[in-house]
C-alpha cells in the first residue's frame, strides 16, 4: 500500500461523484419544468407522494436534489409542508437504484447476456454513444441524453478505479485496524454519516462500500450501520439548502432528518437485539455488492412502512423543533 494507491482511491471517488453529478444534471434537464409541475400535482396524498418520490428519484438518481427542490417549493408557498413528507419517504427508496446498478459488477457469469448488461461492459458503449450525442447533434434533448450516458460511464469508471485501488489497501498494515474499528456499530454509523455528509451523496458512500466489499473483509454486521449512517448524512444537503429560508422550508429539512434518524435508531436496535438472541450466522459473512443493495433497499422500505402511519407526528415534530 503506497501513497499513490490512496491518490488512486480518491481519484476514483472524484470520478464517481463527478459522473453522478453529470448524470443527475442531464436527467433534470431532460425533465425540464415537467418535474416541478408533477411535484405540485402528484403530492396531494401521502401515498401518491411516496410513489412519486420513489419514481422521480429513481429517474434523477439524487434524493438530495429532490429534497432541495421541496425546500424551495415550500419556501415559495407552492407546496404545503405535509405534501412533502411522502415525497421525502419515497426519495429514500428511489435513490437505492444506483446500488442495484453497481451491484451488477460483482456478478460473475459466462453468459453473454449477463456480461453484456454488466456496468463494466456497458461503460464503453455508453461513453461512445454519449460523445456522439453531445458532439454530433444540435438537439438539446439528445445532448442531455448524451450527458446522462457520459455521466454513467464516468461513474462506473470511478467505481472500477476505487475497486482496483482497494485491493492494495486490504493488504496494508493499518487496514486490519480500520476493519476492527468498523466492527463497532456506533463507529460504523458515525463513519457512514460523516462520509456522506462530506461528499453529500448517499449513492457515493454506498458505492465506496460496494467497492471495498469486492476486495473482501466487510461483513454484513459492519455494512448495516454504515448504510444506515449514510441515510442520516445525506440530510446535510437539505440542511444547507434551508439556510435563510422560511420556517416551513426549514421544517422540510427537519422532517428529512427526523425520518432518517428514527428509522436508523429503531432498526439498528431491532437488529442488535435479534442478533444477540438468535446469533445470525450471516452477520459475520463477507457482504457482496448485491447484499449491500438489498440492505440499502430493504432498510429504506421498512423505514417508510414503519413511519407512514405517523406522518402527522413527523409534521408536529417539525413544528416543535422550528417554532413559529
Amino acid at each position: 500500500m503506497t501513497l499513490f494507491d490512496v491518490f488512486t482511491m480518491l481519484g476514483g471517488l472524484a470520478f464517481f461523484i463527478f459522473g453522478m453529478g453529470i448524470m443527475t444534471q442531464g436527467l433534470e434537464n431532460i425533465a425540464g419544468g415537467k418535474l416541478e409541475t408533477a411535484l405540485k400535482h402528484m403530492t396531494d396524498t401521502p401515498l401518491k407522494g411516496i410513489l412519486f418520490g420513489t419514481a422521480v428519484t429513481a429517474a434523477v438518481q439524487s434524493s438530495s436534489a429532490i429534497t432541495v427542490m421541496l425546500v424551495g417549493f415550500v419556501n415559495s408557498g407552492i407546496l404545503q409542508l405535509r405534501s412533502c413528507i411522502g415525497v421525502i419517504m419515497g426519495s429514500n427508496i428511489g435513490t437505492t437504484l444506483t446500488s442495484w446498478l453497481l451491484s451488477l459488477t460483482g456478478i460473475e457469469s459466462d453468459s453473454f447476456i449477463v456480461k453484456l448488461f454488466q456496468p463494466t461492459s456497458l461503460m464503453p458503449l455508453a461513453a461512445l454513444a454519449g460523445v456522439i450525442f453531445i458532439m454530433a447533434t444540435k438537439n438539446e434533448r439528445l445532448k442531455n441524453a448524451g450527458s446522462v450516458l457520459m455521466g454513467f460511464a464516468v461513474l462506473i469508471y470511478g467505481m472500477e478505479v476505487m475497486s482496483s485501488a482497494a485491493l492494495p489497501l486490504t493488504r496494508a498494515d493499518g487496514y486490519g485496524k480500520i476493519i476492527n474499528l468498523l466492527k463497532n456499530p456506533i463507529i460504523g454509523l458515525i463513519a457512514g454519516t460523516v462520509i456522506t455528509g462530506i461528499v453529500q451523496s448517499s449513492a457515493a458512500t454506498v458505492g465506496i462500500l460496494q467497492a471495498l466489499s469486492i476486495s473482501g473483509g466487510i461483513s454484513y454486521s459492519m455494512a448495516l450501520p454504515i448504510i444506515m449512517g449514510q441515510n442520516i448524512g445525506t440530510c446535510v444537503t437539505a440542511l444547507l439548502s434551508s439556510i435563510g429560508t422560511s420556517k416551513n422550508a426549514k421544517r422540510v429539512a427537519v422532517i428529512h432528518i427526523n425520518f432518517n434518524i428514527i428509522g436508523t435508531v429503531f432498526f439498528l436496535a431491532v437488529y442488535w437485539i435479534a442478533d444477540a438472541v438468535f446469533k445470525f450466522e450471516v452477520s459475520h459473512q463477507n457482504v457482496t455488492p448485491l447484499g449491500i443493495a438489498v440492505i440499502h433497499t430493504v432498510f429504506n422500505i421498512l423505514s417508510t412502512v414503519l413511519l407512514y402511519p405517523f406522518i402527522g407526528l413527523l409534521e408536529k415534530s417539525a413544528f416543535i423543533t422550528v417554532k413559529d
